[in-house]
């Protein structure tokens, strides 16, 4: 997280100039660094035996003297909530660990919880408005936009301050996403069970159960009502009518299948013969 706050406090001294405004935020990241994490538990125990002392030894060696190049590049944290495309009810609230490629590509880990015991359930592309554009029509189908949970409030950034998650949400909210979950912790699975599944996001009110976020809220001890309220100074981008396929009931799932490839013909080399 540390990228985050390095970025809030250049905002800061480009905005204000001002010591005293400097020092403010800087006490407020400190006392917000440890903020947002390990208050959401994993929603399964994983099988196998435990961590043996061997294991534990070669753990610690790979942690102090491997480069995590990759990881280090994680640099926010972002909580919402998706559903199953093709089935709004089966609904879920998902942990992103967010790395930024550039101004128009975002990466993130997915996780069913926030601390030491969470499971990643998948991966999420974001794109920007721009980038979307670019995308084939059949491709779009596979995304949504971001508009309504920036709006609505859903979407958080815990742990930083609220207006640097203001600006962050300033970004996100003309933005596209590609989710593919590939394990259903939510369904009390604790295994990677079955075919990966593509997510989708909310678009209206009404949409997200009440429990679920309710209980989110709690859990970070904020009020997505505020946010909401916040974030109304956010203009509302015009969304890609390709995008949020499934509202106008153009599902798109995976499934496990016995047929070749159906991307064959763009991968590398020829097809491994039959044995």
């Amino acid at each position: 997280m540390l990228n985050v706050y390095l970025i809030i406090f250049k905002y800061f001294t480009n905005k204000t100039g001002t010591m005293k405004t400097i020092l403010s935020i800087a006490i407020m990241t400190i006392g917000l660094a440890s903020c947002g994490g390990n208050n959401t538990k994993s929603n399964v125990e994983a099988p196998g035996a435990e961590k043996d002392s061997k294991s534990k030894i070669l753990e610690v060696g790979a942690d102090l003297l491997q480069n995590k190049g990759p990881l280090k590049k994680i640099n926010a944290y972002l909580d919402g909530f998706h559903f199953y495309n093709g089935n709004i009810n089966a609904q879920m609230e998902a942990h992103h660990y967010v790395s930024q490629l550039n101004e128009d590509m975002y990466q993130a880990i997915m996780y069913d919880g926030n601390g030491e015991d969470a499971k990643i359930m998948g991966v999420e592309y974001i794109v920007s408005e721009r980038l979307f554009k670019t995308l084939p029509e059949e491709e779009k189908k596979l995304w949504h936009s971001h508009h309504h949970e920036v709006k609505s409030g859903t979407l958080i950034a815990p742990g930083i301050p609220e207006v640097a998650e203001h600006e962050l949400m300033e970004k996100l909210v003309s933005t596209y996403g590609k989710i593919i979950h590939t394990w259903h912790t939510d369904q009390d699975r604790n295994v990677p069970l079955g075919a990966p599944q593509i997510m989708m996001g909310f678009t209206k009110e009404g949409q997200l159960k009440p429990a679920l976020l309710s209980a989110r809220d709690k859990r970070f001890n904020i009020s997505s009502a505020e946010r909401k309220k916040n974030r109304e100074d956010i203009a509302m981008p015009n969304v890609d009518p390709m995008a949020n396929a499934w509202e106008k009931g153009e599902v798109r799932q995976i499934v496990i299948t016995n047929k070749a490839d159906s991307a064959m013909q763009k991968h590398q080399g020829p097809p491994s013969p039959a044995n």
